[in-house]
């Protein structure tokens, strides 16, 4: 019998504040990139689903399979950026512990004033078990954020776990960009969910 994907336990069935991380400088630099760099690496990202809307992505890491965290790549703005963004990942996930953590998503979403990220679940089997964390890089008042039946602001340079496996949407309603550093982590150490290894071989039997 199948067991039906669920979710990792230590995730956050809300949000979980993880405290304030220094983003100066990858602020800057963000704010400095050429639109052409955001719409050339938009055009080229992996995640491209239709609940994004017009949020534009710059993806540093993504999976190889939507089956299976456990592989991940880096993908080629990673080795220009890496030296920016690995700093704010080391802060943001200090709190967890692990010894040996693993980022398999990371990505700036850069969402425009007006825009909306329509409600949505992240379905597939590779988001159940990561961490999803938010590093907002700029925002504004009127940005608003649906996660665990309740909205939120998230302020510029505070971290937060999101649950990203319940009923989530996202609002700009202010008159200037919403940019986010998000990416997923986990725990190397901490052993596989039983419903890794079916699912996978009922994948490869197809």
């Amino acid at each position: 019998m199948n067991v039906a994907p669920v979710g990792n336990p230590r995730k956050t069935a809300t949000v979980r504040q993880l405290g304030p991380v220094d983003i100066g400088a990858l602020s800057a630099a963000v704010l400095a990139m050429p639109e052409a760099v955001w719409d050339t690496e938009n055009r080229s990202k992996p995640n491209k689903f239709e609940a994004l809307g017009q949020t534009r992505h710059v993806v540093f890491r993504f999976i190889d399979s939507p089956r299976d965290w456990r592989g991940s790549h880096d993908r080629p703005a990673w080795a220009e950026w890496r030296g920016l963004v690995e700093p704010v990942l080391t802060q943001a996930v200090r709190e967890y512990g692990y010894a040996r953590g693993v980022f398999p998503r990371v990505m700036l979403a850069r969402m425009p004033a007006g825009g909306v990220i329509h409600p949505h679940i992240d379905a597939n089997p590779a988001a159940k078990w990561p961490h999803k964390i938010h590093v907002p890089i700029t925002t504004n008042p009127q940005v608003t954020s649906f996660f665990g039946e309740q909205t939120h602001h998230f302020p510029a340079g505070e971290a937060v776990e999101v649950n990203n496996l319940g009923p989530h949407w996202v609002r700009n309603g202010g008159d200037t960009d919403r940019i986010h550093l998000i990416f997923e982590y986990y725990d190397a150490d901490q052993p596989e969910p039983g419903w890794l290894a079916p699912l996978l071989t009922a994948g490869a039997a197809r």
